[in-house]
């Protein structure tokens, strides 16, 4: 049956009308996005530095070469990134889906608003007022958490940021602080998704606890809940801006993590060439994985 002149004029306006709402966004993705990324991938095969005043020059895969040949360079940053990025992940993580639960549980609970509110203030805080804040706290000479310390110990002041075996702790206890509330938002968001006539059927069943997580609220929330650790995952393994106000990568190489040497090399030594290549690297590194995540995510739900 052949459509009618109305019916085509509003199949064509509906698609100018789809285009136009796409464009903008086309236009900033391809700008802000595609061109940056396609120029970092050329620059990546350059000797350029902004120093010398040199135009770049083609170096094929040298960059890439030094960068795998320095033993002190991305190995050990890799290594203190991965350890920055899966404790403090998987102690957000717990920390949110207790506090989720807790929070979940008690919607009774006299000033319930009040302490969820203090709870996502810090989430809210941007990362450097928050390392600063903390520097001014861990100092070791006029620090509150060292007068807490001399006064349970006299046993004298703890440097927290100064002692090589305890500030890359230090540093990590303070992104832990500050992104746990995210964890408990994304863990009552889950709770939320789960419906109420499959709880009250649990209930009636008398299911007990641990199966009532695994067979009704697990079933629902762990999309949500796997996606807050993607963001997360993804987000710690760019962490920058919290730990310049607070080590700037130090004591020596303990707190630096692969955003604070990439941030040295094109930021502090202008070296443009070697830091593409650095950031290609990450850049595959971040989609292998958010690949895995998405993996995962659909083989549970093939398998559900």
């Amino acid at each position: 049956m052949a459509s009618s002149p109305g019916q085509s004029a509003f199949k064509d306006n509906r698609r100018v009308i789809i285009f136009a709402l796409l464009a903008p966004v086309l236009a900033f993705f391809i700008v802000f996005n595609t061109i940056p990324t396609l120029w970092l991938l050329g620059l990546s095969f350059h000797k350029f530095s902004l120093l010398n005043g040199m135009p770049p020059e083609f170096f094929g895969f040298r960059n890439f070469q030094d960068i795998f040949r320095n033993r002190n360079g991305i190995w050990g940053d890799l290594g203190r990134t991965f350890t920055f990025v899966g404790v403090g992940v998987l102690v957000q993580t717990t920390l949110g889906i207790l506090l989720g639960f807790l929070f979940w549980g008690s919607k009774d609970m006299p000033g319930r608003r009040l302490a969820l509110t203090l709870l996502f203030t810090p989430m809210v805080l941007t990362p450097v007022a928050t390392g600063t804040f903390f520097r001014f706290i861990y100092d070791p000479t006029f620090g509150v958490l060292n007068a807490l310390v001399g006064w349970m110990s006299p046993t004298g002041t703890i440097d927290f940021l100064g002692n090589p075996q305890i500030a890359f702790w230090a540093v990590l206890a303070v992104d832990c602080w500050m992104w746990t509330p995210f964890m408990t938002l994304m863990t009552l968001a889950a709770l939320g998704s789960v419906p109420k006539a499959e709880l009250e059927a649990a209930e009636i069943d008398r299911l007990s606890w641990p199966k009532r997580v695994s067979l009704v609220i697990w079933h629902h929330g762990k999309f949500i809940l796997m996606l807050g650790i993607l963001l997360r995952t993804i987000d710690s393994f760019k962490t920058l801006d919290l730990i310049i106000p607070m080590t700037k990568g130090g004591p020596g190489q303990t707190t630096r993590l692969v955003a604070v040497e990439l941030n040295k090399q094109s930021f502090e030594s202008f070296n443009m060439g070697w830091s593409s290549a650095y950031s290609v690297l990450l850049l595959l590194i971040s989609i292998a994985m958010t690949s895995m995540f998405i993996f995962i995510l659909n083989r549970r739900r093939k398998g559900r």
